[in-house]
């Protein structure tokens, strides 16, 4: 199903025209709203008119998380605090969140692009969408949420976790399309087995899965357990949060990216020069139809390939490879970004830790787990079995305070966690992603 036929299928020179004007009209805006785009535009001595061609944008800088964090909490925003309407946030390498502002404008057109997201996904209206990604800051819950009813489907708000009443509220109400991340997809499939419930035998068509790295080989393993068609989708707050790009159900080759309001291209990481459609990259997106929050060539960090080949299913949207990698040290543990440096900045702050630590990444039961190897100080280390067992407890809450993520912290000897003269490696991520 194509939601919006005429958009998703123009040819490129018309969809071309419509990225070039809108391109035009948001660099005249930012540079009259926004002082930190006035400054870097001044800087870099480019003037709005001088934009001219798609080709145009590269003239313009890049905009990195760090000029999100510098300009916290709402310096970037390029409309009064009372045209916005609702706040949303993600997690940072420094404890301050990213935030992402959203007139009522915004809020329909988001709206909009997640109809659009589910429509490609397989979705339709008269479904009933079982809705377990998280509600609150995080953009996944109320964008799933706003999509499907924009598509005139039916939502179950269920959120996450309590994944036994999941199982029986799935069985009594019969949804049809699942939303969750991929891990807790497979999670669901194994607490209906335990409760004694045939997932195949439930109503569900297709899932749309999305905010955690996943391989073909787990999509294989989810359609086979769960009976489903599995989607692979793309987004980050930033940007707008879900609703970026998607894979289309007839292909599932490629994440269509909805150039309408987004442009991308990918960079190599080191240098920031354009690479050609084809070869991996760091992608970059600008926002062309934000009003609150938009943004110029903001890097991601993500590693992709984009495809411009025609694909089947009739679009002609630009495709995204699946996730590769990072062009940095940020982990995604169930959906939240994690930094190394949050958790060694808890761990730096305690007198009977030394600041040798390593994290181990698995996911186990098809959930994703962090474990905290520290070595503890040789004052501490002749203490009572009870009291390293306590410092573990409260570093555990202290991390689970920043980055609302659990983890198992483990005490180690002095001088057991390995030393490096170059890079020290601080991260084991035994996950096969």
């Amino acid at each position: 199903m194509i939601y919006d036929k005429e958009l998703e299928t123009l040819p490129r020179h018309a969809l071309e025209a419509i990225k070039l004007k809108r391109l035009q009209d948001l660099v005249e805006r930012v540079y009259a709203t926004v002082p930190f785009y006035k400054k870097a535009f001044d800087e870099k001595g480019i003037k709005p008119d001088e934009i001219r061609s798609l080709e145009d944008l590269q003239k313009l800088p890049f905009t990195l998380k760090q000029d999100l964090r510098d300009n916290y909490p709402f310096a970037m925003f390029a409309t009064p605090m009372e045209k916005v309407v609702r706040i949303h946030a993600s997690s940072g390498t420094t404890g301050k969140p990213t935030v992402v502002g959203y007139t009522q404008k915004d809020i329909d057109t988001w709206s909009e692009l997640m109809a659009r997201t589910l429509a490609a996904a397989g979705a339709h209206k008269g479904d009933i969408v079982h809705n377990a990604y998280g509600y609150g800051l995080f953009t996944g819950g109320l964008g799933f949420h706003y999509g499907a009813e924009r598509l005139g489907a039916s939502v179950i708000p269920v959120s996450g976790g309590n994944t036994k009443r999941q199982v029986l509220l799935m069985k009594d109400f019969g949804p049809t399309v699942l939303t969750c991340t991929p891990s807790y997809a497979l999670r669901l499939g194994e607490v209906a087995a335990e409760e004694g419930v045939d997932f195949r035998s439930l109503k569900f068509r297709v899932g749309v899965c999305g905010a955690e790295p996943w391989s073909e080989s787990m999509r294989e393993e989810i359609e086979n357990k769960l009976g489903i068609d599995a989607v692979d989708i793309y987004g980050l707050s930033e940007i707008i949060g879900p609703g970026v790009s998607v894979e289309c159900i007839e292909a599932k080759q490629g994440l269509h990216v909805f150039e309408d309001h987004f442009i991308v291209e990918t960079i190599h990481p080191e240098t920031g020069e354009s690479v050609p459609y084809g070869e991996p990259g760091e992608l970059v997106f600008t926002t062309l139809t934000k009003e609150a929050f938009p943004l110029i060539r903001y890097r991601t960090r993500d590693l992709s390939v984009l495809n411009q080949e025609p694909c089947k299913c009739g679009r002609t949207l630009v495709r995204m490879g699946r996730i590769t990698g990072r062009s940095d040290d940020m982990l995604i543990i169930r959906g939240v970004n994690v930094f190394p440096s949050q958790i060694e900045s808890v761990l730096l702050a305690r007198k009977d830790v030394a600041p040798y630590y390593l994290l181990i990444i698995d996911r186990k039961e098809h959930l994703d787990t962090l474990e905290v190897d520290v070595e503890i100080t040789e004052e501490a280390f002749s203490g009572a079995v009870k009291d390293l067992q306590s410092v573990e407890r409260d570093i555990e809450k202290d991390i689970k305070d920043l980055l609302g993520v659990s983890c198992t912290v483990r005490l180690v000897e002095p001088r057991t966690i390995q030393r490096s003269e170059g890079k020290a490696q601080r991260v084991i991520d035994k996950r096969k992603l």
